[in-house]
């Protein structure tokens, strides 16, 4: 694993739009991290990473967001909201997983066991004002 600190959202929406470029179809972020860390920065930056021309938003309340228009589709699923495994499967999370394109998913450390064994972890520790370590 490795880490950075960064000092500012648009340092950790960077970070995203870097890491995007070594992405594949099929890849599945888990995002975990306290809320406000970066998660949804770094998911912004990461769709820009991948070319995606529409505003990245939170599905804090929609749970799904595609956005088919980059250079891979990227699916953007925040599970915050729901309390149990049954909700996750119930919006068709195993669909994603098996995806054509990245798949990210905000707030995965909730159903740590419903992530598929490629999963890749990103974790977010918020430190003092704007800053965040960033562990992947």
């Amino acid at each position: 694993m490795a880490s950075i600190i960064s000092h500012s959202p648009q340092e950790t929406f960077e970070f995203g739009r870097q890491f995007a470029v070594g992405l594949r179809r099929g890849d599945v972020l888990a995002l975990a991290g306290d809320l406000g860390a970066g998660k949804t920065q770094f998911a912004k930056g990461l769709a820009v990473g991948l070319g995606v021309e529409t505003d990245v938003t939170s599905p804090t309340f929609t749970l799904i967001h595609e956005y088919p228009d980059g250079r891979l589709p990227l699916f953007h699923i925040d599970l915050y909201r729901l309390e149990d495994e049954d909700e996750v499967l119930g919006i068709g999370i195993d669909e994603y997983l098996d995806g054509d394109g990245v798949t990210v998913i905000e707030w995965a450390d909730k159903f740590a066991e419903l992530m598929p064994p490629g999963a890749r972890w990103v974790r977010f520790r918020a430190g003092e004002g704007d800053e965040r370590e960033i562990v992947y």
